[in-house]
């Protein structure tokens, strides 16, 4: 049987309100529908594509579990230590299958389950959420399988917003969902809110624009407890008009070494010649951006750019500012459960 499409989510800048909606964390993971058909096991991508390969844990925990037909949809994760690692997620997609089922055995994924969509060959996806999680529930306490998680849920608006407020390293914000609505695959019937959170950061460096002598984007740094600027990340929302005039006030504070601490051109494999290009800077530029996750440290996306700080002392721009992780031990805490 071939898995629906996931039902996707609206990005939104507030929760609903009313009666009616259910709230979940948004986990930062993989997402992905499991579905198991008698011996036949599957993980599949949002976008379509098989997931198995890269977490063999998890199938082999799906395949040990007593219903042999069932299609779940939930967020793979890693846990590493006390922190939930994306970084870990990535390095999975590995060719090798030696080096995947290294990884598998050094840090073990888990499937955080919040959708459940048929079981027993018996279609749940036209019911509505509240008798698909009631079904989840009943589904997870009967399993008894340590790899797979139940994603805590609240009617509770304000409980919701508090996770929003506290999420970090193991939530990408918050999804809302209509008690009533049947499950939509392909459809943005959900409702996603994430944090917005601000950071003042020194200008470390920039890169010079694709086929033009013109900054094409600037790197962010942050101060660590030792003294060193160490690259974060980068904006690149800079106004067209703006760009000429500052080049011509970067190229005034062109000086090495520019970063002290980690510096960019690391290893990666989106690297190119020209992204490993950049110009170092005199530290004394501080801009506030605006920025979504930060993993192992940097900023996981590209910021945008709110404001020049002159009045910002660049040795204030420490990683301390940035709201720390949560941590698996917290999530009892925080959920309740």
């Amino acid at each position: 049987m071939k898995a629906p499409a996931p039902m996707e989510a609206l990005l939104a800048a507030e929760l609903p309100e009313g009666s009616g909606w259910q709230y979940e964390p948004k986990w930062d993971g993989f997402r992905c529908l499991a579905q198991r058909d008698g011996d036949q096991v599957e993980l599949i991508s949002k976008n379509g594509k098989p997931l198995g390969r890269y977490f063999p844990e998890v199938l082999e925990a799906i395949a040990s579990v007593k219903p042999e037909r069932f299609l779940l949809d939930g967020e793979l994760i890693i846990p590493v230590g006390d922190a939930l690692s994306f970084d870990a997620l990535q390095l999975r997609l590995h060719p090798a299958e030696s080096r995947v089922r290294k990884l598998a055995a050094e840090t073990p994924a888990e499937l955080m389950l919040f959708d459940l969509l048929s079981l027993d060959g018996e279609d749940y996806s036209e019911r509505p959420l509240a008798e698909r999680r009631s079904a989840l529930e009943t589904f997870f306490r009967s399993v008894r399988e340590p790899k797979l998680k139940l994603s805590p849920r609240t009617t509770d608006r304000g409980a919701a917003l508090d996770w929003l407020e506290r999420s970090g390293g193991a939530l990408d914000g918050v999804i809302a969902k209509r008690l009533d609505q049947p499950y939509k695959s392909g459809e943005r019937a959900m409702v996603k809110v994430k944090p917005e959170r601000t950071a003042d950061c020194v200008v470390g460096g920039f890169r010079y624009a694709e086929k033009k002598k013109l900054v094409g984007s600037l790197l962010l740094g942050l101060y660590d407890n030792q003294g060193r600027l160490n690259h974060v990340g980068f904006t690149s929302a800079i106004p067209a008009d703006e760009r000429e005039g500052l080049t011509a006030d970067l190229e005034k504070l062109i000086e090495a070494p520019g970063f002290t601490g980690s510096a960019p051109g690391g290893p990666s494999r989106w690297r190119t010649e020209r992204t490993t290009q950049w110009q170092p800077l005199k530290p004394v530029l501080v801009v506030e951006v605006k920025y979504d996750q930060v993993t192992s440290r940097r900023f996981r996306h590209g910021t945008a750019l709110l404001r020049w700080r002159p009045d910002k002392d660049p040795k204030q721009c420490t990683f301390d500012q940035l709201k720390p992780e949560l941590r698996p031990s917290q999530l009892k805490e925080i959920f309740g459960s």
